[in-house]
C-alpha cells in the first residue's frame, strides 16, 4: 500500500522557519517524483515545488523560489520541505504528492498525504 505521511506543521511568526517531512513507503522511492502542493484558504490548490529522486533535480515555484527548499533522503524514503522567512501568505494546508511526472500537475498525480496545516502569523 503506497502511503505518504506528512509531519512537522504548525504555528509559526512571520519570518520564522518550519521543516516538514513526508515519508513515503510502499513503492520504488527512485522510480517517483515527489512534490509538494498547497491550497491557501478560499484558493486553489498549487503545487510549488518537487524533486526527482532518481537524478535529484528540483523545481520552485515563483512563490517559493529563495526561501523554500526541497531536498530527498533516498535511505530513508524521506522528502523535506525546509520553509524559510516566513509570510502570511504561506499559511495553507500542504500536500506532499507522488506522480510520474516532474513539474507535475494535479491531474497527474496518484498518491496525495492527507495533508498538514501550517499557519503564518502576523
Amino acid at each position: 500500500e503506497v502511503q505518504l505521511v506528512e509531519s512537522g506543521g504548525g504555528l509559526v511568526q512571520a519570518g520564522g522557519s518550519l521543516r516538514l517531512s513526508c515519508v513515503a513507503s510502499g513503492f520504488t522511492f527512485e522510480d517517483y517524483k515527489i512534490g509538494w502542493f498547497r491550497q491557501a484558504p478560499g484558493k486553489e490548490r498549487d503545487m510549488i515545488l518537487c524533486i526527482d529522486n532518481r537524478d535529484g533535480a528540483t523545481f520552485y515555484a515563483d512563490s517559493v523560489k529563495g526561501r523554500f527548499t526541497i531536498s530527498s533522503d533516498n535511505a530513508k524514503n524521506t522528502v523535506y520541505l525546509q520553509m524559510n522567512n516566513l509570510k502570511p501568505e504561506d499559511t495553507a494546508v500542504y500536500y506532499c504528492v507522488r506522480s510520474e511526472y516532474f513539474i507535475m500537475n494535479d491531474y497527474e498525480v496518484d498518491y496525495w498525504g492527507q495533508g498538514i496545516r501550517v499557519t503564518v502569523a502576523t
